[in-house]
């Protein structure tokens, strides 16, 4: 009986020994082929669009103010005010330009009489030339103090600051007013020296603003400099938008989208690709005919709503894992479900 028992007992091993193995060699077969998804990827012709960021400038900014201290006797402008050049922006305190006035009706008489003597013999040339000296400094004394006393925008733009009320002394510690012309407005932007042949003036460039949103406004290449940063091996170039209704102001954040042409890149959809932790390499797992796939480590470059161009990696028509990945090594082959 208890040998009965003894061989009850071994079977039932036997049997739960070749159970557990059975499934085991179940989930290995289950675990060797990971399921995945896949896409054929093509080359097509992709813009090459660089963005850059840049704050808006005015075109001209003139600080304006009288060569010494002065009292301001009248303003005739405010901030905000558009202003046309030669425009009286301000008077200044009179005294000192009346003297050189008087000064100058003073030589211009004294000037005529000695001019007359002159071309009858009647006086020496030494005093002609003095007398000829005197006036022409008293003419560019009064045009001077004139200039300095009546105060005028050397630009059509728009007052953006104004520093003094009437009244005031002017102290010389900061402008008067300031006057900027902002039709047109200019943007610097850094460029790559890499892409120092394919810039070229007269390029159209497209702008958008934070204030704006979406809305895109047409500006061109206006200045190229000649010399490259050594430290950063950028250059600076000067883009300028007419800005004719005065839309864009000066100190808006603003970004500068330029067009190198088109590139024949294959395009792969952003699902496909990954990031190693660690190193942070970029890569996609390519489709073999064999059923297996290959680990291939890619380099990005536009990114275009859900997909990316691929500078380097993949090729034309090549087949690559959309879902799955995370299962999946170099060499390992896959089930490719629908």
């Amino acid at each position: 009986m208890k040998k009965f028992n003894i061989l009850l007992i071994a079977g039932a091993a036997i049997m739960m020994m070749s159970c557990g193995q059975q499934n085991q060699n179940i989930q290995q077969v289950v675990e060797e082929n990971p399921k995945v998804t896949v896409t054929t990827v093509n080359a097509e012709y992709v813009s090459q669009l660089q963005v850059y960021p840049t704050t808006i400038e005015a075109d001209i900014v003139n600080n304006i103010a009288p060569q010494s201290a002065a009292r301001i006797s009248k303003i005739y402008v405010e901030i905000g005010d558009k202003v046309q050049a030669g425009q009286k922006l301000a008077l200044m305190d009179e005294v000192n330009l009346e003297k050189a006035r008087l000064q100058l009706i003073n030589d211009s008489i004294e000037f005529g009489r000695i001019e007359q003597l002159h071309e009858i013999g009647a006086t020496s040339s030494s005093d002609y030339e003095a007398m000829t000296l005197k006036y022409d400094v008293s003419k560019k004394t009064y045009k001077n103090l004139l200039e300095n006393t009546v105060l005028k925008s050397p630009i059509a733009g728009v007052v953006t600051a104004r520093n003094y009320d009437e009244g005031d002394m002017y102290a010389m510690t900061q402008p008067l007013f300031v006057v900027q012309k902002i039709s047109p407005v200019k943007m610097l932007i850094n460029i790559s020296e890499s892409q120092y042949s394919q810039i070229k003036k007269g390029m159209e460039v497209d702008i958008t603003t934070e204030a704006y949103g979406d809305q895109v406004f047409k500006g061109t290449v206006d200045l190229i400099y000649p010399t490259i940063n050594s430290m950063t091996h950028t250059f600076p170039v000067e883009v300028k938008f007419n800005n004719k209704d005065l839309t864009l102001r000066p100190g808006m954040f603003a970004r500068v989208t330029v067009n190198y042409g088109d590139n024949f890149r294959v395009v792969v959809p952003d699902r496909a690709v990954m990031k190693q932790v660690g190193s942070g390499e970029q890569y996609v797992y390519v489709l073999n005919a064999d059923g297996t796939v290959t680990y291939t480590v890619v380099e990005l470059g536009r990114r275009m709503g859900n997909r990316y161009e691929i500078l380097k990696g993949v090729d034309d028509n090549a087949t690559v894992v959309m879902t799955g990945q995370t299962k999946l090594k170099n060499g390992i082959t896959v089930d490719v479900v629908k």
